[in-house]
């Protein structure tokens, strides 16, 4: 039986982890009725009011992250998506990343590092990146050093990690969804 999330043997977090994927295949929008096994919203949360791109930028987010996470509309539609699926954990992450890298002022800086590990990267934390995605003991124990002296390219490797796990996983459902097929209407 699994108990608390510090001693979860693997296949405790490889359950966790099935779970969570079959979760968010069931949140999606079912093809026909016969496969209706929970209510569906219609209509997908809209993204925050920015611009709608021209539909030929949008036609280039079905085979590149880096130009969703470039525009601010389709940064929104994404996270509207990651949202619905209950999986944003990556994209926040990732996002506090790249607000962490812009920072000047070295205690500032380790006053971010920290705040950054204590909600993504630690044991149990409430947004605890490791847990739901495979993130390495590895890639966690050399964010965890380089943290001793905070740089700007202390989370870097964790951060690239979920940037090639997002971009594998969570964009081929994202271009899948409906919040991306309305976009390309």
């Amino acid at each position: 039986m699994c108990k608390g999330l510090a001693a979860l043997p693997h296949s405790c977090l490889e359950r966790a982890k099935e779970i969570k994927t079959k979760l968010g295949i069931l949140l999606q929008k079912p093809d026909s009725a016969v496969d209706l096994v929970i209510p569906y919203n219609e209509k997908p949360e809209k993204p925050a009011k920015t611009q709608k791109p021209p539909l030929d930028e949008a036609l280039q987010w079905r085979d590149s992250l880096d130009k969703i996470l470039q525009n601010n509309y389709g940064l929104a539609s994404f996270k509207s998506f990651l949202k619905s699926e209950f999986s944003e954990e990556n994209l926040e992450f990732w996002l506090a990343c790249e607000d962490y890298k812009k920072i000047k002022s070295p205690a500032k800086m380790a006053e971010k590092a920290k705040k950054i590990y204590e909600e993504f990267i630690q044991t149990e934390a409430p947004k605890e990146v490791g847990l739901w995605v495979n993130i390495d003991h590895f890639t966690k124990d050399i964010t965890t050093k380089n943290l001793v002296e905070p740089s700007p390219s202390s989370f870097d490797v964790a951060q690239k990690r979920i940037y090639a796990l997002m971009e594998k996983d969570s964009l081929p459902r994202f271009v899948r969804s409906e919040f991306y097929q309305e976009l390309i209407k």
